[in-house]
């Protein structure tokens, strides 16, 4: 039997397929719907739009799924971006830059200490991670006194309004994280050892990788892009309002890894498809609010969604 017979008699791995290509068969019957039922959706400013709004998402989804790849999870995601809003305009008066530069080192030290009790404690993930999203939030409330305070510094409000030969800065800085993060995890040594974790931790320990390093430097990262995100939400809105910034934002983040290929056991990762379930996180809130459903629709969406994707892992794991 020649080797092209045998390939054409091999069985087709659907669940491969749909764990690779899924989240874009998905983004097409999504967009085909909008066409044929949304009016005004294939045009530039729609897309502009979209583009825009998920941009923090996309920028949460990218550390999430680093975190994942390791086998862990960051539920603190949303309270980080919270606690980087309240920090604003406490500072805002000393330059929007120096602001910018506090809420992100305190969504560094966020993951730091997620980081932390995961390597050094031994704590898992999901309860470690837990804590700081429910004593997260109550902090971001205090530092905010409890109310929505408005900013009028025209360099931040730059930051999430402004333009770039015609490309939103928003839409930019998610493109940039996006290939930065596909850069690392291909050529740089701490992806190599992120991806080694996540398939065989104790391995790891036994080939001498940092294993406790680079736990606590995956966190770090997605505590820096939880806060970067909470920025470029709230220069957007113009306003700080911790009670709502990143509010549930860790169920479209993890939405967003798992349908796009990324494993929740560890190992793997896919960050273009990281990318493209962010996009269809936005496109099924979009079409939601388009056909004028409530938004707990959307919510019921995102959770079948990823109830099929972990099936279709599962699945996947089992051939």
């Amino acid at each position: 039997m020649t080797t092209v017979q045998a390939a054409a008699r091999r069985p087709i791995d659907v669940t491969g397929l749909l764990q690779v290509g899924g989240v874009y068969l998905a983004i097409a019957v999504v967009v085909v719907f909008n066409l044929l039922f949304t009016p005004n959706f294939a045009t530039t400013a729609n897309l502009r739009l979209q583009l825009v709004q998920v941009a923090p998402v996309a920028i949460v989804a990218i550390g999430m799924a680093l975190v994942i790849a390791t086998e862990g999870i960051d539920l603190s995601v949303g309270s980080t971006m919270a606690i980087s809003a309240a920090l604003l305009p406490l500072y805002i008066g000393y330059g929007a830059w120096p602001a910018i530069g506090i809420a992100l080192l305190a969504g560094a030290a966020v993951g730091a200490v997620n980081g932390s009790l995961v390597a050094f404690a031994g704590m898992q993930p999901i309860i470690a991670t837990l804590g700081l999203l429910v004593a997260g939030r109550g902090l971001a409330l205090v530092l905010a006194d409890g109310r929505l305070t408005e900013l009028f510094d025209p360099t931040l409000a730059g930051l999430g309004n402004a333009s770039l030969s015609g490309i939103p800065v928003s839409v930019l800085l998610f493109l940039a994280v996006t290939a930065a993060a596909g850069i690392t995890v291909r050529h740089a040594a701490v992806g190599r050892r992120i991806l080694a974790i996540g398939g065989n931790r104790p391995a790891a320990v036994l080939a001498g990788l940092p294993v406790r390093r680079t736990l606590i430097i995956v966190y770090v990262l997605s505590g820096l892009l939880a806060a970067a995100a909470g920025v470029l939400s709230t220069s957007r809105q113009g306003a700080s309002d911790p009670s709502f910034v990143g509010l549930l934002i860790e169920l479209s983040a993890i939405t967003a890894v798992v349908v796009g290929g990324t494993p929740l056991s560890g190992g793997r990762v896919r960050i273009l498809g990281t990318l493209m379930g962010a996009l269809l996180m936005q496109l099924i809130t979009a079409t939601v609010i388009q056909q004028n459903l409530p938004d707990s629709t959307a919510r019921m969406i995102q959770a079948g969604i990823i109830i099929a994707a972990v099936y279709v892992q599962r699945g996947r794991s089992r051939t």
